[in-house]
């Protein structure tokens, strides 16, 4: 097993962050509603958990880490299995209960995965809220990034769109790894690099269109243009995510708190742009009390 280079470690924890701030903030605008939200009002709670995203971000870093850099999908699928049945209540969806238990059960995850949704496959942001690191470890290869994040989502996401969103990421989380120290990248530039390593089809034209919009357009309208993540799918998600993302590639604080701001599916959307982001900033300029609140990574992959 080889360690995580740097940039990889701290997109997984810029993730975690992400997933853990996000998904508490589903908690608080139902007890609060959105004041509290436009108010940056954090109540003080106990511990920030991070969810499935977290939990499958962790498992595709050790696998990267047992392949030498690259996805062997049988043990991938497996060892996803594994930490699904280790731990069931970290707000899995619906579909990925039911994938991971068969597979966990001996099914082959090629049938078990094509079969879902009448053989279309899952087009959901699983294999994409989860691979950032990915991109960050692969950086110096965008070939393998594109290539590596593709076979880690058809472990669980067989739908095209699903597969474009975990490149997306990925490819995304590698450019970011590739400007650190330096320059910060324009987000057009960035969004339009992002969507030409993409196939022809719904995910690269919305992170085009993301390209497209005005320096000065609102949290708000990006949300409603591009979707923030109500229909869980990977072009309702990604392209959102990633304009938050290039919008705040230098500073991952605020780069949360504008991507939660959209509403829709946060815990994702911020675990996508933290990922993204982190892997340029790292996570040390966030506040200490976000470092005491949220839920520890395991050493194996935070030293």
């Amino acid at each position: 097993m080889i360690k995580p280079p740097p940039a990889a470690r701290d997109s997984l924890a810029g993730l975690a962050f992400g997933d853990a701030f996000g998904d508490r903030w589903f908690g608080i605008l139902r007890r609060e509603g959105p004041a509290a939200l436009e108010a940056r009002i954090l109540p003080p709670e106990p511990l920030w958990q991070w969810t499935d995203d977290t939990a499958q971000a962790l498992v595709l870093l050790r696998e990267l880490a047992e392949g030498d850099g690259t996805v062997e999908q049988d043990r991938l699928a497996l060892s996803l299995a594994k930490a699904y049945a280790d731990d069931t209540h970290r707000g899995y969806g619906a579909s990925m209960h039911d994938v991971l238990r068969r597979i966990g059960a001996g099914e082959d995850w090629r049938q078990v995965v094509a079969g879902q949704f009448d053989g279309q496959g899952s087009w959901g942001n699983g294999a994409a809220m989860r691979v950032a690191p990915l991109g960050a470890w692969l950086a110096d290869d965008l070939e393998a990034v594109a290539e590596q994040a593709a076979r880690q989502s058809e472990v669980s996401h067989h739908h095209p769109e699903a597969v474009a969103g975990a490149v997306a990421v990925a490819v995304a989380a590698a450019l970011a790894t590739r400007s650190r120290g330096g320059a910060v990248p324009a987000r057009q530039d960035f969004l339009h690099a992002v969507a030409e390593r993409l196939p022809v089809g719904d995910v690269r034209s919305g992170i085009r269109i993301a390209a497209r919009m005005p320096q000065r357009t609102s949290v708000r309208h990006a949300a409603e243009v591009l979707g923030s993540g109500y229909r869980m799918s990977g072009p309702d998600t990604v392209p959102y995510a990633l304009w938050c993302a290039a919008t705040h590639l230098d500073d991952l604080h605020e780069g949360l708190w504008s991507t939660v701001a959209g509403r829709g599916d946060i815990d994702t959307t911020c675990a996508i742009a933290g990922g993204v982001i982190a892997a340029r900033t790292g996570v040390e300029a966030l506040p200490p009390a976000w470092h005491a609140a949220r839920e520890p990574l395991p050493p194996a992959v935070s030293a």
